[in-house]
């Protein structure tokens, strides 16, 4: 039993982390039908801003956690917001009236740029990144299980942030107009809505929910590489699809999901965790077999 609620706990710790990368993946589906599949790097940059912070921003080092801590979060926030907009800006408007199919390419062509920019460009990038372990040391006693308090900090700021975000599309004025330009960009442009703008601020929330993630997701894990980014961001999409894509609180929902199948199988099914990939995608097909919309999202609706 107490293997099993272990097992539980680290799924909610990592299906927190992808939730946090799947908001923005279904956001920016929302708007303009987009996979950015770069989005992963967008979350992997972040976690390097946090980490420059730390290493060579004066005096961070000899701060006590909880002043370093908003530190490398406002750093890692600054660099992925910054690259989010640069791509939208010069990657992917330039092609918003392109075929599907260029866009797409275009993004996996950005996954890769971005990871051989941090490559060339961060120290040692190359060989896997150190966390400061300072972070860490505190464990968090629930019954007979440990959880770091990292872990916890994970899941409560996944929380939060969905919760906040969906609050701000449904209830303020610029979530009307992101809903409204998701409906029809063309109608909402002629009742005074900016897509454009609409546009750079999905990106903009995504790119603040990754950065979030990426340096919470280091102070956790301890290590970073540039992989990290494609391999979470294969999760994270895997989650917004399987939650229903487009949907906000299917995107949590989703990556949730996936935490659990990934923890829980590789502890007790066949295979053990050289299989756990293995069966998120099982669960995957099985859900888009019964319910090809998602858990959340909405048959399309076709008129002849």
């Amino acid at each position: 039993m107490t293997t099993l609620l272990q097992q539980i706990a680290n799924g909610l710790v990592l299906g927190a982390t992808i939730g946090l990368i799947a908001v923005g993946y279904t956001m920016v589906y929302g708007i303009i039908q987009l996979i950015n599949f770069a989005h992963g790097e967008i979350f992997m940059t972040g976690a390097f801003g946090g980490l420059a912070v730390w290493r060579f921003v004066p005096g961070v080092k000899d701060m006590d956690w909880y002043f370093a801590l908003p530190l490398m979060l406002v750093g890692g926030v600054v660099v992925s917001v910054t690259i989010a907009v640069l791509m939208e800006r010069f990657a992917y408007r330039p092609l918003r009236n392109a075929p599907r199919l260029a866009p797409l390419i275009t993004a996996l062509g950005v996954s890769i740029g971005l990871q051989e920019a941090v490559r060339i460009w961060f120290p040692d990038a190359d060989r896997s990144q150190s966390f400061p372990r300072e972070f860490v040391k505190t464990q968090v006693s629930i019954g007979p299980i440990e959880v770091p308090a990292t872990g916890l900090l994970l899941i409560a700021v996944s929380i939060a942030l969905g919760a906040l975000v969906q609050f701000y599309i449904n209830k303020s004025r610029l979530g009307r107009a992101m809903r409204a330009t998701s409906q029809d960009p063309d109608t909402a442009r002629l009742m005074g809505v900016n897509p454009d703008r609409v546009i750079v601020l999905t990106f903009v929330i995504g790119a603040i929910l990754a950065g979030v993630a990426g340096v919470l997701y280091g102070m956790h894990v301890q290590t970073l590489g540039v992989r990290a980014g494609f391999q979470n961001g294969i999760f994270a999409f895997t989650a917004a699809v399987l939650g229903g894509i487009g949907s906000l609180p299917g995107a949590v929902v989703g990556a949730f999901v996936i935490g659990m199948v990934k923890t829980l199988g590789g502890q007790y099914l066949p295979g053990g965790t050289q299989y756990d990939y293995v069966w998120i995608f099982v669960v995957l097909i099985l859900v888009l077999v019964f319910r090809p919309q998602g858990l959340f999202g909405e048959s399309e609706k076709v008129r002849a």
